[in-house]
């Protein structure tokens, strides 16, 4: 089991960097095309300006104003145009600084739409100067973009076993497809950048039960502050142990998400999506309980024993998730020991399906 955590966590940090680089490729191109339209910038601005100037050409040809007033508007002009391209040189200077120093265009105001004050009168409110939508000073329309927080509930089901230092599953006191896990719980789903929804935080409360079923007709035993696997005396049909956490999960998680653009909105979907989770979850244990079914002077005996059984009461461990859509595989890990005080230590682990619905 050691070896299938090693593999999991390589697998998860192998593909990490593949997303990272893919991520860093998608900022050069857009740092690529920033720089490009610095030209279109300047090309744009004196246009607007050669228009403006046989505008006011014209005027004085009509003997609608003076030399020396076509002189002063045309200063006027060209100093609107030059402040123009100044200031527009800055914003994609802004933006190319953003992206390479954070890999994001997150900090700020909205990159997406910036608010500036043409003096040519040849741009109507919502074309494309350099990549910028132009707004009238007037123009108050904000996107709306996605709730920053959703939710949905979390279910997960599959196989359970401890992990001993230097023994392996062959070796296991437990049954290995008899010993299993569950899990439900609540999760909240937050983008931890606002405009982006690569990388999002994943925290809730679930509920959560670790069965064990010891082998060769054993059942658990307690000894004072030790609990012992022991033989039982009549012939067990069923022994099996479980333990009944309550705990906060908290994850990091990684994943593409198609995003849907409007006029007014911008959506991010992640169905169908690959996605990858790396955290850990701490808790409380709230019951411990054995069962035992057996057969004794011919009668069918079953026994529900709810007692310490020298289980840890604080529960916590590392987790992750890797999958497509809402399903998963699932691996826990158990950093508190099943028992404390225990002479040989023993740590839950479990493996099986995820599903966020």
């Amino acid at each position: 089991m050691k070896t299938l955590l090693t593999i999991a966590t390589l697998l998860a940090m192998a593909l990490f960097v593949q997303f990272v680089n893919a991520q860093e490729d998608l900022n050069n191109d857009k740092i690529e095309k920033l720089k490009a339209q610095k030209e279109v910038l300047i090309t744009a601005e004196k246009e607007a300006l050669k228009k403006e100037v046989e505008a006011i050409n014209q005027r004085l040809d009509n003997n609608e104003i003076t030399i020396e007033e076509a002189q002063k508007l045309k200063e006027e002009a060209a100093k609107v145009h030059a402040l123009n391209i100044e200031n527009g040189m800055a914003i994609l200077d802004n933006r190319i600084a953003l992206l390479e120093r954070n890999g994001t265009e997150l900090l700020g105001t909205d990159t997406n739409k910036v608010t500036i004050g043409l003096g040519a009168k040849d741009y109507d409110d919502g074309d494309v100067l350099f990549g910028i939508n132009i707004k009238r000073a007037n123009d108050d329309d904000e996107v709306k973009y996605d709730r920053r927080t959703s939710s949905n509930l979390v279910l997960a089901f599959g196989l359970n076993n401890t992990i001993v230092d230097g023994q392996s599953l062959d070796d296991s006191d437990y049954k290995i497809l008899g010993s299993r896990f569950f899990e439900i719980g609540w999760v909240w789903n937050t983008r931890v950048f606002k405009n982006s929804n690569f990388l999002r935080l994943k925290y809730g409360i679930s509920y959560t039960s670790n069965g064990l079923k010891p082998t060769d007709n054993r059942y658990f035993v307690d000894n004072g502050d030790q609990t012992d696997l022991e033989e039982f005396p009549f012939n067990l049909s069923k022994s099996k142990f479980r333990m009944d956490n309550i705990v906060v999960p908290v994850h990091f998680e990684f994943g593409p998400s198609k995003v849907v653009k409007t006029d007014k909105s911008i959506r991010y979907y992640t169905a169908r999506k690959f996605r990858m989770g790396l955290g850990g979850y701490l808790g409380a244990n709230i019951s411990t309980r054995q069962k035992l079914k057996y057969r004794e002077n011919g009668n069918r005996i079953k026994d529900k024993i709810k007692r310490d059984y020298n289980t840890s009461d604080l529960i916590y461990g590392l987790s992750t998730y890797i999958g497509f859509g809402d399903m998963s595989l699932y691996l826990k890990y158990d950093l508190s020991p099943v028992f404390k005080d225990a002479e040989i230590e023993q740590n839950n682990v479990s493996l099986g399906l995820r599903f966020d619905l």
